[in-house]
């Protein structure tokens, strides 16, 4: 296959995990980066071998040499720089949530179908044996018919200062944290007769924060009658990503399906007893970018979707109007990049 060649907007964290390994472990190109502050950027590119640091991220988005955009932003610009990505002809690979609001979700993916070029929303979960597993129980009958679904993500609060703290900045536990569990619910539907519908949402306010939610609870029902619970919390005494399924033959549970890397365990319970699976702990954000290079060089289909991504963002909004809340706003283009 030959090698993407990737162009990476900033220097954030999750930028190293989520496409310089995964890069250096399949043997793809990271042509370009920028952010904000340029010793940043260089440091960046020499730690995880990017070609070359660029001025701004509109200089990334237009390099010639770049097909790729990896956009980790933070929430609000995803939108805008996916849209920006789009227009320069480049496929891009966003950080979830796809964007600021479901809306803006449509237009990212109207412009992507106009200039026929792909956009994959980072779920990378989806990628994992761990998920694959999880859907493999119910494929197979080994839990027999799907009765509930509990998806909790909790972590500790970031700091004071964190852009998730920041409602301009398309902050909040919904958008951080709990996109993966209305998604993960989403990602169900094979099973359930289609997609959940909400049917009830409350949610918490950060302290300081007017509009952004420090905590919010979704529950959720499916066609078939199935139920399902997403809870996110950006301010817990400890960490948890669990996802549990609920069946009438047994019962399934992923300790950190979103971290399989740190725990790949898949825990199943039925007539036969108690057993503990595990996976495998290479990274989710490697098979991730397998798909997508698989997807963009051979046509392999994607297990998520550009409808599947504005779906998601309806989801979250409706969740937000439920609890009380706003959906976050959308944003111009940042121009000092």
């Amino acid at each position: 296959m030959t090698p993407l060649r990737i162009g990476i907007l900033g220097a954030a964290r999750i930028a190293g995990q989520a496409i310089a390994a995964p890069a250096a472990a399949t043997g793809h190109r990271l042509v370009a980066v920028a952010a904000r502050d340029r010793a940043r950027a260089e440091r960046f590119a020499t730690v995880h071998g990017v070609e070359r640091v660029l001025s701004s991220y509109a200089e990334v988005v237009e390099d010639p040499d770049v097909e790729v955009i990896y956009n980790p932003l933070p929430n609000a610009w995803h939108g805008p720089w996916n849209l920006a990505a789009v227009a320069a002809g480049k496929h891009v690979l966003s950080e979830k949530p796809f964007a600021s609001n479901a809306t803006e979700a449509a237009a990212v993916r109207d412009s992507a179908v106009a200039a026929g070029v792909r956009v994959m929303e980072g779920f990378h979960y989806l990628y994992h044996p761990v998920t694959r597993r999880l859907h493999e129980l119910l494929d197979n009958g080994e839990l027999g018919e799907l009765r509930a679904v509990e998806v909790d993500m909790l972590m500790p609060a970031p700091d004071e200062t964190d852009p998730r703290w920041s409602y301009d900045l398309a902050g909040g536990a919904l958008m951080d944290l709990g996109c993966y569990g209305l998604h993960a619910h989403r990602a169900l539907a094979k099973w359930t007769g289609g997609p959940p519908r909400l049917s009830g949402a409350r949610a918490g306010e950060r302290a300081g924060h007017p509009g952004v939610d420090e905590w919010l609870d979704a529950e959720l029902e499916f066609p078939n009658g199935v139920t399902g619970r997403a809870r996110c919390h950006m301010a817990a005494p400890e960490w948890q990503f669990s996802c549990r399924l609920v069946g009438s033959r047994g019962e399934a549970v992923a300790e950190n399906f979103v971290q399989p890397h740190l725990d790949d365990r898949v825990t199943i319970t039925d007539a036969r007893g108690r057993r503990v699976e595990e996976l495998g702990r290479r990274s989710s954000y490697t098979y991730q970018l397998e798909a997508f290079a698989a997807h963009l060089r051979e046509g392999t289909p994607l297990e998520n979707d550009l409808d599947d991504a504005v779906a998601t963002m309806q989801l979250i909004d409706d969740c937000y109007r439920a609890a009380g809340l706003t959906p976050r706003p959308q944003r111009q283009p940042d121009p000092v990049t």
